[in-house]
Formats: structure tokens, C-alpha cells, sequence
């Protein structure tokens, strides 16, 4: 039995991306940079879109972007990644674009259920997210003792989640960052979207004490702060500091706060030196040289997590990053250059 140096887990989603979505926008009332749940007014968008636009197919799903991206940058055999997802040919595309990253994944399969969807609206240079999640909203905690699985956490040296997961699965993130704190690895978090920190900020909170790292966009790190009461939650390194604070169960490590600001700077704040945050610049590109922004944080943190495993240091892992989310703006949807670029 093969181990891995990251574990991640996570809703897995194909993306049916359209471009020029101005008109679905105002239809479905969407926000042109937002991540949401559909609703029963939004049940039609996945029909409209497929009858009215060209889509483009393309694996989706926040952890599983990362963990491919992570996969992109080491070497074979370091990353898995677990979700729920149906019988179905959406699964078997999903499964196709990992093994082309080199991702090797542990799906809960549901017998005759449907794979969850993201309609990916993209207007210029914003995307609007819009998830049904079907069945990967069913996984089952138990799925984590499976003797498979079970061996895969036992084997691994880090641990990555969204927070969208959040919504339905925190008994198993729990279990996770729980075990991760207790034996000294390291686990970390991403919140996603905004409506996480805003609807389930009691469900980040009980895993954000055992987190190592955070990673967060400026809106989400922005949403949290206004949850959580910060005077002033557009200031990132205040949010970065106050976020970095939060209480620790395994307190020997420190906890690292990474927040981005798409072309803008990234935000580093450590707890061991919380007064002394790290600007990152971003090597910002040309309008025409991007393609669309779908995935461009998860490649991020990708990037990150993947020099992080691989111990490279924080400017490292932050460079890295860069690198991928650069590359990801540059193709379509969460994807990245092929052949392979040598990130680290």
C-alpha cells in the first residue's frame, strides 16, 4: 500500500464553464466574483447553459483543484484526495484529469447517484460559481475508517480541506484536523467563499483550532473579519494577525495565515510574530494574457501546499504559488501547462 505526503479532502465537482456570461448574471442574479450553494431558482442554469452556451468541461471542486496542483509540483505518488461522487461518467472525468496531474484519488463511490456540478460563469476576468453538490454532499464520515483509507491519513505528513466542506461534512474535517493536531502534523484550511466564514463561522471555528495554515482571498479573509467583529476588515494584515491568533490546540506549531488578493500583494502573518507581516508582490499579467480566473486559488494553494510538503521554506512556498496561479489564469478553468513546468 503506496503512502502519500498529502491528504486531501474535499467536494469533487466538474466545472461546465461558459464564457461571456453577462446575461445569466442578471438572470440568476449573480455576483460577477462570488461563490455560491444553488438554489431552486438556479436549478435551470445547468440545462440553459449547455443549451445556449459552449461549455467546457473541466474537473473542478476547491480541494481537488489544489490537490491536483499540489500533485503538478512533486513528484509521483505524493498527493491523494477523497470526496464522494456517483456512477457516473462526470466521476470518470473527474478521475481522467487527475491522473493527468498525477493525483491519485480515494472516492466514496454512491451507487446511481449523480457526481456534484459547478456552473462556472465567467465574465472577463471574474467568475461566478454556482455549486449543485448532489452526492458529494453525502460522503460518509465512516469512509475515513475504511481500512484503505484509514492507512492513507495514517501514512501522511499533511492534511488540506475547504471550507466548503463545511456545509455538510465538519464531523469529518474534524476527524481529520483532530487527528492531524494530536499527532503533531500539520493541517490546513482553506475558507473557500465568503458565505463560509458568514453562515458557517461555527463550523470554521472548531477547525480552525487545529489548523496550522490558513489560506483565504481577500473577500473571504474580508468576511471573516466582518463575523468576527474587526473594526477594520478590509485591512488583511490586521485580519492575517487576528486570524493568526485564534486559539491553537497543538500549540508547538505555530500557525501561518495566507491571504491573496488576486493580482495584488499576498498577506503572510505567523503567531510567532504576529506584528511582522510578509508582503509578497505578484507578478501581475497582461489583460490578454489571461484566459480566465476560474481555479487561480486553488492553484495557489497547490503550489503552496505542494513546496510546503516538499520543505521549502515560506518565501518558497509563496513563490510557488504564485507560479501556479499564474499558470492557471493563463489556461482554461483550473488546468495547467502541459508538459510539465518545473515549479520547484
Amino acid at each position: 500500500m503506496s503512502t502519500y505526503s498529502l491528504f486531501c479532502l474535499g467536494n469533487p465537482l466538474l466545472d461546465m464553464q461558459v464564457r461571456d456570461g453577462e446575461a445569466l448574471l442578471q438572470k440568476y442574479g449573480l455576483k460577477a466574483n462570488d461563490a455560491i450553494l444553488a438554489e431552486d431558482k438556479h436549478a435551470p442554469i445547468y440545462d440553459e447553459l449547455v443549451k445556449n452556451y459552449q461549455v467546457t468541461y473541466v474537473a473542478g471542486g476547491a480541494a481537488q483543484n489544489a490537490a491536483r496542483g499540489a500533485a503538478y509540483v512533486l513528484p509521483p505518488k505524493s498527493v491523494v484526495y477523497t470526496g464522494c461522487v456517483g456512477d457516473d461518467d462526470l466521476a470518470e472525468q473527474l478521475k481522467a484529469a487527475n491522473q493527468r496531474e498525477g493525483l491519485d484519488q480515494v472516492y466514496q463511490v454512491k451507487k446511481g447517484e449523480k457526481t456534484g456540478a459547478c456552473a462556472v460563469v465567467i465574465t472577463g476576468h471574474h467568475r461566478s460559481l454556482v455549486t449543485t453538490l448532489r452526492c458529494a454532499e453525502k460522503f460518509d464520515q465512516s469512509h475515513l475508517s475504511t481500512p484503505e483509507v484509514a492507512s492513507l491519513i495514517e501514512g501522511a505528513k499533511a492534511f488540506y480541506v475547504e471550507g466548503y466542506f463545511l456545509t455538510h461534512g465538519t464531523a469529518s474535517a474534524l476527524e481529520l484536523s483532530q487527528k492531524a493536531s494530536a499527532s503533531g502534523k500539520v493541517f490546513a484550511l482553506n475558507f473557500s467563499a465568503p458565505f463560509i466564514p458568514q453562515f458557517f463561522g461555527q463550523q470554521l471555528g472548531q477547525i480552525l483550532s487545529h489548523a496550522d495554515i490558513i489560506i483565504a482571498n481577500e473577500a473571504e479573509a474580508e468576511s471573516w473579519a466582518t463575523a468576527n467583529g474587526l473594526a477594520n476588515p478590509t485591512d488583511l494584515p490586521a485580519v492575517a494577525k487576528a486570524i493568526a491568533m485564534q486559539p491553537k490546540s497543538n500549540a508547538a506549531r505555530p500557525r501561518t495565515v495566507v491571504l491573496t488578493h488576486g493580482a495584488e500583494s499576498t498577506v503572510v502573518v505567523t503567531s510567532t510574530e504576529p506584528d511582522s507581516p510578509k508582503i509578497y508582490s505578484v507578478h501581475a499579467l497582461t489583460d490578454d494574457q489571461i484566459v480566465d480566473t476560474n481555479g487561480a486559488g486553488d492553484a495557489f494553494a497547490g503550489g503552496f501546499m505542494g513546496a510546503w510538503v516538499a520543505g521549502k521554506s515560506l518565501d518558497q512556498c509563496v513563490e510557488a504559488g504564485h507560479k501556479m496561479g499564474s499558470m492557471c489564469v493563463q489556461e482554461v478553468g483550473p488546468q495547467f501547462k502541459w508538459p510539465k513546468v518545473n515549479i520547484l
